[in-house]
C-alpha cells in the first residue's frame, strides 16, 4: 500500500511517477538493441547513434525514480526492523524467484542456468540486477532509520550535497586518466572500470573518502528529504527549476554518448567493439551520475505539482501503479518479442522503410507496445486470488 502518512492517505503522485518510470524502464531497454549487439556493442549507422541516445538519455532516470520513491513511502521505517523487512522480503522475493526460474528455463542453458543463480542472477535476464540492489538498500534502511527521524535540515542537505558532488566523480577519472574510462577484464570475465585512484583510493584499497557516501544512497537521502521537508509547490519557480534541471541533466547524458560513439568510429559506420567500448560509452548514462541526477530532481519536482485524482487515475493508473513490480520482472519477455518483430517490419536505421526515423519510431512504438501488454497482464494476474500477487 502507498501512504503518504500514519493515516493511510495515498500519494496520487507516487502513483503516476511510479507507472511512468515503468514505461521509461521499457524504453531503456528498447533502445539498447540498437547500440549493444555483436562482440558486446555494435551501431549501425548514425541515425541509430542520435536516437538511440536521444530515447535512452530521455529515460534514463527510471531506476532512479524508483528509489526516489520507495525512500520516500518506507523511509524512516513506519514499523519494526523485523516486521519492515519481513513484509519487504515477502513482496520483493518470492515475485523475483519466480520470474528469475522462468528466464533460466526459457533461455537459459539448463542445469548451468540454475548453478548461476546461487552466485548472482543470469545475464540473460539483465534487468534483474535492480532487485539486488533494491535489496542492498533495504538492508540498510533500519540502520539509518534513528537518525533519518531525527535529522535537521540542514544537516540532511549537507549529506545530499556530498552524494550529489560524488556524481562527478566518473568524469574527474576521465580528466585524470586522460580519455574515457579504461575498462579492464575481471577473473570471472566481467568488465570492470579501471580507476584512476582518487582521495585514498590504492589498488590495495578501494574505499576511499567518498566510497561509503556514493551509488544509491543518494537517492534514500532525496527521497527522506522530499518526506521530511519538501514542500509541494504548483508555482512558476518549482516548475521553472524542474525544467531546468531535468534538461541539463539530458544534455549531459545525450551529448555525452554521442560524443563518445563519434570519437570511437571518426563518423565512420558500423561501430562496435567488445563490453568494454560498450561501458565506455555509457559513462555518461552512470545512475549515480551528475546527468541522471538531475534528470531524476527534474522528474521528482513535475510529479510533485500532481495531487488531484479522478475516473482514469482510479481506473488505470492506481491498478498499473500496484503491479508495477511485476510488470518490472516480466517486460523483457514480450519486449524481445516486440522489438524482433518491427526491426524485421521496418528494416534497420536510414536504409530502413521509414528512412532515418525508422529507429525514431520503433523504439518508442516497441515500449509502447511492450507496456500495454505487461500492464494488463500483470493487473490480471495480481487479481487472481491468494496467489496473484505472488506473482506479479
Amino acid at each position: 500500500m502507498i501512504r503518504s502518512n500514519y493515516n493511510g492517505a495515498r500519494e496520487v503522485w507516487v502513483d503516476w511517477l511510479r507507472v511512468t518510470a515503468c514505461f521509461l524502464v521499457m524504453m531503456v531497454h528498447s533502445s539498447e538493441p540498437f547500440y549493444l549487439g555483436g562482440e558486446g556493442t555494435l551501431i549501425l549507422t548514425a541515425s541509430d547513434t542520435f536516437w538511440a541516445s536521444f530515447f535512452d538519455s530521455f529515460a534514463r532516470a527510471c531506476v532512479p525514480l524508483f528509489l526516489v520513491a520507495s525512500s520516500y513511502l518506507q523511509f524512516p521505517l513506519h514499523y519494526s526492523t523485523g516486521e519492515f523487512l519481513r513484509r519487504r522480503a515477502g513482496r520483493i522475493l518470492v515475485p523475483f524467484a519466480i520470474w528469475t526460474v522462468a528466464y533460466a528455463l526459457v533461455w537459459g542453458e539448463g542445469w548451468q542456468s540454475f548453478k548461476c543463480l546461487l552466485l548472482n542472477f543470469n545475464y540473460i535476464a539483465g534487468h534483474l540486477w535492480f532487485v539486488y540492489m533494491l535489496l542492498g538498500i533495504y538492508l540498510i534502511m533500519p540502520l539509518l532509520s534513528p537518525w533519518a527521524e531525527k535529522v535537521g535540515k540542514k544537516e540532511l542537505l549537507f549529506y545530499l550535497s556530498l552524494c550529489f558532488l560524488t556524481s562527478f566523480i566518473p568524469y574527474i577519472r576521465e580528466y585524470a586518466i586522460g580519455e574515457s574510462a579504461v575498462y579492464v577484464f575481471s577473473a570471472d570475465g566481467i568488465p570492470m572500470p579501471a580507476h584512476y585512484p582518487l582521495w585514498g583510493e590504492a589498488c590495495w584499497n578501494e574505499t576511499g573518502i567518498f566510497y561509503y557516501l556514493s551509488g544509491y544512497l543518494g537517492y534514500l537521502l532525496l527521497g527522506l528529504y522530499l518526506r521530511r521537508f519538501g514542500k509541494e509547490s504548483s508555482g512558476i519557480k518549482s516548475l521553472s527549476i524542474a525544467i531546468c534541471s531535468w534538461l541539463c541533466g539530458f544534455i549531459l547524458c545525450f551529448s555525452g554518448f554521442i560524443t563518445r560513439v563519434f570519437s570511437t568510429c571518426n563518423g565512420s559506420f558500423p561501430v562496435g567493439g567488445d563490453c568494454a567500448v560498450a561501458g565506455g560509452w555509457e559513462t555518461p548514462w552512470s545512475y549515480n551520475g551528475t546527468g541522471v541526477f538531475l534528470m531524476t530532481l527534474g522528474w521528482i519536482l513535475l510529479f510533485r505539482r500532481i495531487g488531484s485524482s479522478g475516473w482514469f487515475y482510479n481506473r488505470v493508473v492506481l491498478p498499473v501503479s500496484k503491479a508495477s513490480y511485476g510488470m518490472y520482472l516480466c517486460h523483457i519477455f514480450v519486449l524481445a518479442y516486440f522489438s524482433g518483430l518491427f526491426r524485421s517490419s521496418f528494416g534497420i536505421g536510414s536504409e530502413g522503410s521509414l528512412g532515418i526515423f525508422t529507429t525514431a519510431i520503433q523504439i518508442p512504438l516497441t515500449a509502447i507496445c511492450t507496456y500495454i501488454c505487461v500492464a494488463v497482464f500483470s493487473v490480471l494476474i495480481q487479481r487472481i486470488p491468494k496467489i496473484g500477487k505472488l506473482i506479479a
